[in-house]
C-alpha cells in the first residue's frame, strides 16, 4: 500500500504538485472515493477521523462512511449527495496533489466546470452496475472542451458485481467509444471498489495487471506548462518612488506559462511595445529565471507606457481581438439575452462587451453540435460572439490554457455569468 510522509498540515515543496478533479455521476461515490485517498494517504487527523466514525454511526451505518470525510455541508450530509467544489489536499511519498471533488447533479454541470478549468488530471468515476450514463458522456465532453491534459476512468463499485472481469470489460470497451467520440486518450481504465479500498492504494484482483489508481495518479506525466510560450498578464506596475529606488518602475504579476530569463527580449500586448529583461524580482529577492506560477515583478530597460491588462511574451506573439467567437459555459439561472451588455475579463484586462445571440450549443447527449439562436441556459455550452469595447490579448484556447480562457461578468452585480473558451478549434467538440 502506499502510504504518505505528511499530514495535511504539513507543507512538501521537495516534489511536484498535480492539480486533479474527480468527476462522475451522482452516486457513483466520488466523495466516498475522495475519502478512501484522504484515508490510505493518511492526510485525516485523528480527531477528523473519530468524528466522521461518529458520524456515519449516528447515520446508522454499520462501517466507516469514508463520503463523510468530504461532504462537509450540511445540505450534502442531509442529502447524501456533493453540491458544491471541495478543494482537498493530500500526499504521497511521489506528489502532492490539489484535488478538487465536483457534483454529480446535472444542475451543477458549473461547478464541474468550475473544478476542471485548472485542472491537469482528471478521474472519471463510473458505477460498474450502470456503465456509461448521460452525467458519464457530459462531464467527458466538458473535460474535452477543457483540454485536460490527462484523463483517468475508474470503473467503481466492482465489489458489487463480485469483481466481474467481464462486466468491467463490457463498461470499458462503452469508456473506449466514448473516448474517442469526443477526442479523449483512454489510456488508463481501472477497476477498483472506493468502498472498500481494493485497487485504489492497495492491490486488485489477480486478473487485472495494472497498477492501481493512486500509483497511476502519482506516476502521470508532471505538468508541463513551463515548456510553453511565455506569458504574464500584468497586474500592476510598481513605482515605489522612494530615495532608495527613484527610478524603480516594474510590472508585476504571476507567470501563467514558459519562463523567463535577464537578457530576454519581451513584447507587451496589445500595445505592442517591446523591451529587454534588466531584473526579476522574486518573492525573496533579485533571481536570473523564473517560470509558471511565480509571481514576480519585471524591470524593462526602457520605460514603457504598459500597465494592468497587457500581456508580456517572448518568442511567440499572442492574438489581439476586438471580437471573440468562442465557447461559453453558461453559468447564471438567468438565460441569456440578445445585445447583452456584460464585461469580459482576460487574464487581468477588464472591458465592456456585447454578448450576440448563440449560433449553435452542444448536445451532449448526442455528443455533437446542434445549430441555435436559442438563449443558452443553465449549464449550457454554447458558441457565441462577443463584441469588445476594447482590444483585448489571447490566445486559442487549444494552444494556451492558461490565457486562452476569460470569464463573462454581470456588469450591475459583478457575478460571473459564464466561463469562456477562446477559438474555433477545441478538439473532438469543434467538429
Amino acid at each position: 500500500m502506499t502510504t504518505t510522509e505528511a499530514t495535511t498540515t504539513e507543507v512538501i515543496t521537495d516534489r511536484d504538485q498535480l492539480r486533479l478533479v474527480i468527476t462522475g455521476s451522482v452516486d457513483d461515490g466520488k466523495s466516498t472515493l475522495v475519502g478512501r485517498l484522504l484515508h490510505d494517504t493518511k492526510s485525516i487527523l485523528a480527531d477528523q477521523f473519530e468524528a466522521t466514525l461518529h458520524a456515519s454511526q449516528g447515520r446508522g451505518a454499520t462501517e466507516f462512511d469514508f463520503a463523510l470525510l468530504t461532504d462537509g455541508l450540511r445540505a450534502e450530509r442531509e442529502q447524501g449527495i456533493t453540491i458544491d467544489v471541495a478543494y482537498r489536499y493530500f500526499a504521497t511519498p511521489r506528489r502532492n496533489f490539489v484535488l478538487a471533488d465536483t457534483p454529480g447533479h446535472v444542475q451543477y454541470t458549473r461547478n464541474t466546470v468550475t473544478g476542471a478549468s485548472t485542472a491537469e488530471a482528471a478521474v472519471v468515476l463510473i458505477d460498474v452496475r450502470n456503465g456509461v450514463s448521460p452525467q458519464t458522456r457530459r462531464h467527458a465532453a466538458v473535460l474535452s472542451l477543457l483540454r485536460v491534459p490527462q484523463v483517468v476512468f475508474a470503473i467503481n463499485k466492482m465489489d458489487a458485481v463480485d469483481w466481474s472481469e467481464d462486466r468491467f470489460a463490457a463498461v470499458a470497451d462503452d469508456v473506449r467509444a466514448l473516448a474517442e467520440r469526443i477526442g479523449i486518450e483512454a489510456t488508463h481504465i481501472i477497476p477498483i471498489s472506493a468502498l472498500t479500498g481494493e485497487n485504489v492504494a492497495s492491490p486488485g484482483p489477480d486478473w487485472y495487471a495494472g497498477l492501481p489508481l493512486l500509483e497511476v495518479l502519482e506516476t502521470l506525466p508532471p505538468n508541463t506548462v513551463t515548456d510553453e510560450p511565455f506569458r504574464l498578464p500584468v497586474q500592476l506596475v510598481i513605482r515605489p518612488r522612494t530615495p532608495e529606488h527613484p527610478d524603480y518602475r516594474g510590472l508585476a504579476g504571476r507567470i501563467a506559462s514558459g519562463s523567463v530569463r535577464v537578457g530576454d527580449t519581451v513584447t507587451a500586448y496589445p500595445s505592442g511595445r517591446g523591451s529587454t529583461v534588466v531584473a526579476i524580482d522574486g518573492v525573496t529577492g533579485e533571481v536570473d529565471s523564473a517560470s509558471a506560477g511565480a509571481a514576480v515583478t519585471i524591470r524593462l530597460a526602457d520605460e514603457l507606457d504598459v500597465g494592468r491588462g497587457e500581456v508580456l511574451t517572448t518568442d511567440r506573439p499572442i492574438d489581439v481581438a476586438q471580437q471573440l467567437d468562442a465557447v461559453v459555459t453558461w453559468l447564471d439561472e438567468r438565460p441569456t439575452t440578445p445585445r447583452r451588455r456584460v464585461l469580459v475579463k482576460a487574464g487581468t484586462k477588464t472591458t465592456r462587451a456585447l454578448l450576440d445571440a448563440p449560433h449553435a450549443v452542444w448536445n451532449v447527449d448526442e455528443l455533437r453540435w446542434q445549430d441555435s439562436s436559442d438563449p443558452l441556459q443553465l449549464n449550457d455550452i454554447g458558441r457565441v460572439r462577443l463584441q469588445l469595447a476594447e482590444p483585448v490579448a489571447v490566445d486559442a484556447y487549444a494552444q494556451q490554457r492558461a490565457t486562452g480562457a476569460f470569464l463573462v461578468i454581470d456588469p450591475d452585480t459583478g457575478a460571473t455569468l459564464g466561463a469562456g473558451l477562446t477559438g474555433a478549434e477545441l478538439g473532438a467538440l469543434a467538429g
